[in-house]
């Protein structure tokens, strides 16, 4: 089929969730690179949404893939037969994470791992009410959309869960709102569609401390910031905090759809009677993507690639600079270059594409553009996109 075939193919049979898509016609991707129809090379600044943390098409996770196709895919539904890839990631993924975020409930995506930790803390403290932030993202289901802190994505889509408030991220004063009516507080230790707005250390413990307060939930979101991309495998490492559920998806995967929520095995317990079978899912945990992704985590802790986050951040601080950028935020391999309106924004992200460098703006932040390489990009790759980027910037503002 001809390339202008899949063009207007595209147009014409893929519902379309904006007006003007980046438009690149994908032929192969590898490492950091993402090739076009036509031979055109791109350097991946966005990593699939912090999905392809490893790179593209590593082999490891092909071969991985490769071998579970062979043997089975998709058996019956979750939790009723033993599959080897399930068990083996399960306990590769406790093994990062302190005694009581020992049982994984996988799920298909991010969103759905939300949608399962609503459900669990909603039946573990028998309280209705949700806090969460504004800024916030979680997905676009309607139990996630309920705890968006956003009021543009939400309207059209109303009425949805009552009893859900939303907080002032990084706020102290609005901590007061905690209390013995709260299920679940759920945050992003980095907030990434307000354009990468990491959490103060502070404002996180006392979170944690009114929650133990009161025996509120609480549940990190760390669908964007797991797996390495803050510097640390997760993100509450580095924090002092320990959470009562966590909620992992995009590099989860390995590339392939695969979320998650972990917690106490006698929280999760919970769902299994009244009624039983509290949360179910028909793919999550597809072994295929069970074995891509314990593949691609093997990858990430056999590589030094975490260990050299924090210098590469430091070549974003250092070389990623230019008068029209007014405002720069970041938190380990992770940036949001800010200008002075979403047009220029915009412009600039087109101009990259058009360059070779593949960038966009975040959703709740259209003045801002991400800067998300996969983690394996080497310092001189960096540098030299970083270059590309200054001159795209440089062309846009002509």
């Amino acid at each position: 089929m001809s390339s202008m075939n899949n063009r207007q193919l595209f147009f014409q049979h893929l519902a379309q969730t904006s007006d003007k898509p980046i438009g690149i016609e994908v032929a192969s991707a590898e490492g950091i690179y993402i090739k076009d129809v036509h031979g055109k090379k791109f350097v991946d600044m966005i990593a699939g949404f912090s999905v392809c943390n490893i790179g593209h098409s590593h082999p490891d996770v092909i071969q991985a893939i490769q071998q579970q196709v062979e043997k089975y895919m998709h058996v019956i539904v979750y939790g009723e037969f033993i599959q080897a890839p399930q068990v083996q990631y399960a306990k590769a993924l406790t093994n990062l994470l302190p005694e009581n975020l020992q049982s994984v409930y996988f799920t298909s995506s991010g969103a759905e791992a939300t949608e399962g930790a609503m459900k669990l803390a909603k039946r573990v403290t028998k309280r209705t009410k949700i806090i969460s932030f504004i800024g916030g993202y979680h997905g676009s289901t309607q139990g996630a959309l309920s705890v968006m802190g956003d009021e543009y994505f939400k309207n059209a889509f109303r009425p949805l869960l009552p009893d859900t408030l939303q907080l002032r991220y990084n706020n102290m004063e609005d901590l007061e709102q905690i209390d013995s009516t709260v299920a679940c507080v759920i945050v992003e230790p980095v907030q990434a569609e307000s354009g990468i707005t990491p959490a103060s250390k502070d404002w996180l413990a006392a979170i944690a401390e009114k929650c133990k307060q009161h025996c509120v939930l609480f549940i990190f979101d760390e669908i964007q910031s797991g797996f390495g991309r803050t510097g640390s495998m997760f993100a509450f490492e580095n924090l002092g905090i320990v959470p009562d559920i966590l909620l992992v998806g995009k590099a989860l995967g390995g590339g392939l759809p695969l979320g998650a929520f972990i917690s106490h095995p006698k929280m999760m317990a919970l769902l299994t009677e009244s009624p039983v079978l509290g949360h179910i899912t028909t793919f999550g945990g597809n072994p295929v993507s069970c074995a891509a992704g314990h593949a691609a985590l093997k990858v990430l802790q056999n590589s030094g690639w975490i260990k050299e986050v924090e210098a590469k951040e430091n070549i974003l601080l250092k070389e990623m600079n230019h008068p029209a950028i007014i405002n720069r935020t970041h938190k380990g391999l992770w940036m949001s270059l800010q200008f002075e309106s979403d047009v220029l924004a915009k412009k600039i992200a087109a101009t990259c594409v058009a360059n070779g460098i593949i960038t966009d703006w975040f959703l709740f932040a259209e003045d801002k553009i991400r800067i998300a390489p996969p983690l394996c990009i080497t310092d001189l790759e960096l540098s030299a996109a970083i270059k590309n980027i200054q001159l795209s910037i440089d062309q846009a503002l002509q």
